[in-house]
């Protein structure tokens, strides 16, 4: 067997077997990033109306969307997503400024993790706190029951609602610090 006809076997060989695993990888995608794709595109709650009850357990406490007496600044959002990654630093500026007037609350709305690829945990939200620097408190919702009811497409979705539990504004996507604060000013009128 000559030079040319070794190297024509390698490629081919190498071909097949790059086909075989994209086949394979095909009919077996990793259930994490599957299921990730599965998240509700839009929740229940919509802009005017009641904000849908809530309760999870944050880096500061519980916290009870019906026994606030403030008006409540909700993000959700997921760790491996680079716009979740950047807002941080805008809310964390936001929460800076109004912590004192509104309550300020993060929750996890993805069961994958900031890899990409492995499950989501409590382990890893808290990595993302640490990694990104978050100030304002955090939840893991395991069962993303707080993603099904606001989650507007996207992440990070934001929710601003009033005292009375109206949700003055409903968006997603990465949202600069002008237009969140113009929404805070709504819902402490």
């Amino acid at each position: 067997m000559n030079q040319r006809s070794l190297t024509i076997i390698t490629v081919v060989i190498v071909l097949l077997i790059a086909a075989g695993a994209g086949g394979w990888y095909y009919l077996h995608p990793s259930k994490q990033l599957q299921s990730a794709s599965q998240s509700p595109v839009i929740g229940k709650a919509t802009l005017g109306a009641t904000a849908p009850e809530f309760v999870v357990a944050t880096t500061s406490g519980l916290f009870d969307l019906q026994k606030t007496d403030k008006p409540v600044f909700l993000e959700i959002f997921a760790t491996w997503c680079p716009h979740c990654q950047r807002e941080t630093a805008v809310i964390d500026k936001l929460y800076a400024k109004y912590r004192s007037q509104m309550d300020f609350v993060g929750v996890s709305g993805s069961d994958t993790a900031m890899d990409g690829t492995s499950a989501a945990s409590q382990n890893d939200v808290l990595a993302w706190i640490a990694k990104f620097d978050v100030k304002y408190p955090v939840a893991y919702d395991p069962l993303t029951a707080v993603a099904d009811l606001y989650l507007q497409g996207g992440f990070p979705t934001i929710a601003v609602i009033d005292k009375s539990k109206t949700i003055v504004y409903l968006n997603s996507g990465e949202i600069g610090y002008d237009e969140l604060a113009g929404a805070i000013a709504k819902a402490l009128q």
